[in-house]
């Protein structure tokens, strides 16, 4: 699969469906807390751009932080996104990926949260919260 390609999916019941362009086929997993809470384990996200939602009416959001929110899907709970407010990207959650087959996990973060009870087989880049916030984070002036 070639770098950029376009991406479709949609939630469990259907009521939201995405279009988005990928920069990769990759995929990460985070282990925050934050995350784990929300869908019961790591969440797998594919980063994208120039996403379109139908359905939008269908779409909850909650603020979970100063900079991001996630949205979920009112009808039947699916969890869609964790988007950073300031940004045209969103993390979708790579499940939700009408084509998944050439999609490779490559990253994952918040290592150090992650809890003893799994462990993910797949050898991949790990960055812990801090190195994750020092590599991403807004430069303050």
């Amino acid at each position: 699969m070639e770098s950029k390609f376009e991406l479709t999916g949609k939630c469990m019941c259907g009521a939201v469906k995405f279009t988005g362009t990928a920069n990769k086929p990759t995929v990460a997993a985070c282990h925050c807390d934050m995350c784990r809470r929300w869908s019961s384990g790591p969440f797998f996200e594919i980063s994208c751009e120039n996403v379109s939602f139908q359905g939008e009416n269908n779409i909850s959001k909650i603020r979970s932080s100063d900079w991001a929110e996630r949205g979920f899907c009112n009808k039947c709970g699916s969890n869609l996104f964790y988007h950073i407010l300031d940004s045209n990207e969103f993390q979708i959650a790579a499940g939700l990926l009408d084509d998944q087959s050439e999609l490779q996990l490559t990253l994952q973060v918040f290592i150090d949260e992650k809890p003893p009870f799994y462990t993910l087989a797949d050898k991949t880049e790990t960055m812990t919260g801090a190195e994750l916030f020092a590599a991403y984070a807004p430069k303050s002036d």
